[in-house]
């Protein structure tokens, strides 16, 4: 029985030593892993429609940069306001980060953003 106990201890002895380590993430992005976040515009209120309203931009993106992107896009004199919302709820503020917003209020993969000319919600 001894012999039996030494044999399997043996083998259990290599099993140990053929375990891979487990795999640690490397926790900082490269500079190819930007990462990406849908964002889905729509118009609220008195604002013209794109006629694209699915967008991919990075998530180190400002909502600023979102905000003057629509305003050239639906060709808004310099004159004219630009509100974009989130959720029907709130304006964000200028200097907040695309994927902050995205882990806070995206759904089904996509962060929904409304934009009107003249002041809605909130």
């Amino acid at each position: 029985m001894a012999d039996a106990e030494q044999k399997v201890d043996k083998e259990n002895a290599g099993e140990e030593n053929t375990k891979a380590a487990p795999k640690v993430k490397d926790p900082a992005p490269k500079d190819g892993d930007k990462q990406k976040v849908e964002v889905l515009l729509k118009a609220a209120g008195d604002a013209p429609i794109m006629k694209k309203k699915k967008w991919t931009v990075e998530g180190s993106k400002t909502i600023a940069y979102l905000i003057e992107f629509i305003r050239k896009y639906i060709r808004c004199e310099p004159e004219e306001s630009l509100f974009l919302y989130v959720g029907q709820a709130f304006a964000p503020s200028p200097d907040q980060i695309v994927s902050n917003l995205y882990e806070c209020f995206g759904a089904d993969g996509k962060l929904v953003l409304h934009y009107c000319k003249s002041q809605a919600w909130g």
